[in-house]
Order: C-alpha cells, then sequence, then structure tokens
C-alpha cells in the first residue's frame, strides 16, 4: 500500500491535472495559501512592528526549517531569492587573481551558475575548466576528479544534472578538492526533497538550492548553506545592511560583518517568497526524504520500463543510485507534445538535447505513470502535435 499517496489532498492541482513536472516547479500545498493570508495579515495590522515580531529573522528560521532537509546545523542555512544570487555570493568571497583562481565544473552544469562564475571569471583573468560528458547524459567522476589540482579553487558542482538526471558521486570529488586545498560548492536544486543527503556527511564547504521544485515552495526563495568554520573566514562581497554586525546602528563606509551566517545576508529579504516555501518545507520534513526517495526510485524505474516498452529513447540513468527523481525521454517533436500534453492537463517539460522530462512525486499514483505514456503515444500516433510545428515547442 502506497501511504504516501494520502498526501495528495494537501495539493489543489491534483484534483484535475496529472502533475509530473516537479523538477521544474513543485504543485503548491493547500497550505500555502493560509500561510500567504498570514503574511498580508501581518503587513496589514503589525506594519513597521511586523520585522521585530519575525520578518527580520525569517532568512535564518526559514533556513533552519531547511537544514532540517540537508542535514545541516542550524545557523548554517540563509535564505536568498535564488541560486544565482548565493553562487555570486560565493564566488564574492574570493581573490581571483591570484595562482589559485582554477574553477572546476561539469559542462552539463546549469547555465544560469556557469554565467555567475563566467562573469567572475572573465572579469578577473580567472580559469574555467568544464569537464565534459561523454554520452550526454553522466559525468565521468574520474574525469572530474582529475580535472581539480592544486591551483583550483572552487569546485561548483551540480548534485543531479538537470537534462538527464544523473546523480553525482560527490564524496569522491569533495575528498580530491579538499586534498589539494579547493572548495566545493554543490548546487542541490535537483536533489533536495526527494534525494536523501547531508551535507555535514558529504562534507561540502557550500551548498546551494531552492524551493521551486522537489520542495513544493515556489519561486523566489533559495537557499544558501555555510559550512560552519567558514562563516569567519570569509568576507562576501556581494553583501548588504543585513550582513552588518549592527544593521541598524546605519555606519557608513566599510561593513563590519557580522560574525555568524548573517554575514551572508544581503539587503532587505523577500519575506511573502519565505512564507510561501515553509508550507513545502513542513510536509517534507514530516515525510522524510527517505520515504520519498523509496517511492521516487520505484515510480521512475516503472517510468523507464513502460518507455521501454514503446521503443522510446531514455535519457536518465538506468541505474536508480545513479538516477534522481526524474526520467527524461526523448521522442520525436518532443516540444510539441509538451505543447499538446498541456492543452490535456498532463504538465511535463522539454529540454532541447534531452528530452521530455518526468517527475513524479510523493503524491503520484502509479496510475498516472501510464496515463503520461498512452497519452505521449497517442499524440505521436494521431499526430496532434502538429498543429504546434509552426510555433515552435513548449516555453517551459
Amino acid at each position: 500500500m502506497d501511504e504516501l499517496i494520502s498526501y495528495r489532498k494537501h495539493f489543489p492541482i491534483l484534483e484535475k491535472t496529472v502533475y509530473l513536472i516537479n523538477h521544474s516547479l513543485g504543485a503548491m500545498p493547500q497550505k500555502t495559501y493560509d500561510r500567504l493570508r498570514e503574511y498580508a495579515e501581518m503587513w496589514a495590522t503589525r506594519g513597521i512592528r511586523a520585522w521585530a515580531e519575525g520578518w527580520w529573522e525569517m532568512p535564518l528560521a526559514t533556513g533552519d526549517k531547511l537544514a532540517r532537509i540537508i542535514g545541516a546545523d542550524p545557523g548554517s542555512v540563509v535564505m536568498h531569492q535564488n541560486v544565482s544570487v548565493c553562487q555570486s555570493i560565493i564566488i564574492s568571497c574570493f581573490d581571483l587573481t591570484g595562482k589559485r583562481n582554477k574553477i572546476v565544473y561539469e559542462a552539463m552544469n546549469f547555465p544560469s551558475v556557469m554565467y555567475v562564475y563566467e562573469a567572475h571569471a572573465r572579469a578577473a583573468g580567472a580559469h574555467i575548466v568544464e569537464v565534459p560528458s561523454d554520452d550526454g547524459i553522466t559525468i565521468d567522476t574520474q574525469r572530474m576528479v582529475d580535472a581539480i589540482d592544486e591551483e583550483t579553487l572552487l569546485v561548483p558542482i551540480s548534485h543531479v544534472i538537470f537534462k538527464s538526471a544523473y546523480l553525482q558521486d560527490v564524496r569522491a570529488i569533495v575528498e580530491k578538492a579538499h586534498k589539494v586545498g579547493a572548495l566545493v560548492v554543490l548546487d542541490a536544486y535537483q536533489s533536495v526533497g526527494t534525494v536523501p543527503f547531508s551535507v555535514k556527511e558529504l562534507d561540502v564547504d557550500f551548498a546551494t538550492g531552492g524551493s521551486v521544485k522537489w520542495l513544493c515552495g515556489g519561486p523566489g526563495a533559495g537557499f544558501l548553506y555555510v559550512k560552519p568554520e567558514l562563516h569567519e573566514r570569509l568576507e562576501p562581497k556581494v553583501t548588504g545592511w543585513m550582513a552588518h554586525r549592527a544593521p541598524f546602528a546605519f555606519e557608513p563606509g566599510e561593513i563590519d560583518y557580522a560574525n555568524d551566517v548573517h554575514r551572508f545576508l544581503h539587503g532587505s529579504p523577500a519575506i511573502p517568497a519565505l512564507y510561501a516555501a515553509e508550507s513545502g518545507y513542513d510536509l517534507i520534513n514530516e515525510i522524510g526524504v527517505e520515504r520519498i526517495r523509496a517511492k521516487s526510485i520505484g515510480q521512475t524505474t516503472k517510468l523507464i520500463e513502460l518507455a521501454d516498452e514503446q521503443g522510446w529513447l531514455v535519457n536518465s540513468p538506468r541505474d536508480a543510485s545513479k538516477r534522481g527523481g526524474s526520467v527524461i525521454i526523448d521522442v520525436p517533436h518532443a516540444g510539441e507534445v509538451v505543447r499538446e500534453l498541456a492543452a490535456r492537463d498532463v504538465l511535463v517539460d522539454h529540454r532541447p538535447g534531452a528530452g521530455i522530462r518526468i517527475g513524479p512525486h510523493f503524491f503520484t499514483t502509479d496510475e498516472e505513470l501510464v496515463t503520461i505514456i498512452a497519452e505521449i503515444k497517442n499524440i505521436l500516433e494521431t499526430k496532434a502535435y502538429e498543429k504546434y510545428l509552426a510555433a515552435g515547442g513548449a516555453k517551459f
């Protein structure tokens, strides 16, 4: 018996929609309505007093809820608007003009992360090394390890590759990086909430991610974990008044950093997004990522079997231990097929060079897996995708 199906009642969209796009935008919990009303009520009735009555510390209080999911200590996670901001804060802590100025990451890293490092490296004359993929699905761990040397400063890697759901061997990469004095930045956006892990056990130096996907927390709430022993050593140049030791002293001139994780904040936080995010965090903590992972492995394995029956190409690892929470199936006219699926209230997405990404979550039924495969087959056989050919494929 699937006990997690009982959680379907928490998600309004599931009443009329086959929702298999949780790797892109997780379904919204019903309680998010209540939390956003609480935000509006707080603003309406308490006004400026709301800052002292909870808002000011929400980036840390919400971060502590997220910390439980990723195995981090309380007081080691702060909330920001998105991963690009978090990664920018991290790289701003370092001098890229010295001998140790190499940045190593996989060529299948998420483009937004790559943009951040490329821009900073170009400005400072630092060296970027991209480790290629031989098959467009996986990254060879040994090749990653071999690319990290004594000149490497940072290794910002994806835990799960967004295009293929390949789950990287983080331990091996961290071990080599630390051996030569480099630091590892783990982007856990595609793993947090569906793949169990502990930042402490992995010994990563930083971790980033967001609430949009498997955490069912909506947009505008990214997180930044910083290993506690680094808190007083680093001074971010991407900063603001919330990072100050005494922000309400409004002291001009050079910033006097806070001596804890507050120093990795910057300007005023996006309070509504934090209210929205907490509903998803609470559900994930209540269920436990281990239970979510067990169901995910079963359902992603089933999807691969169903795709194999149709003779479709699967662009995800077949070994469940090396696969995240989604499965990528490549069929002809994939972008247009996704648009027709959306018209039928079956939601997935498409990524160029990969295929249709299908992401079941803890509330997904096995019947919905059969439905998505049957709908794709029907669209291909009836050529229902043809009406979208002139306009191009799906845009989300």
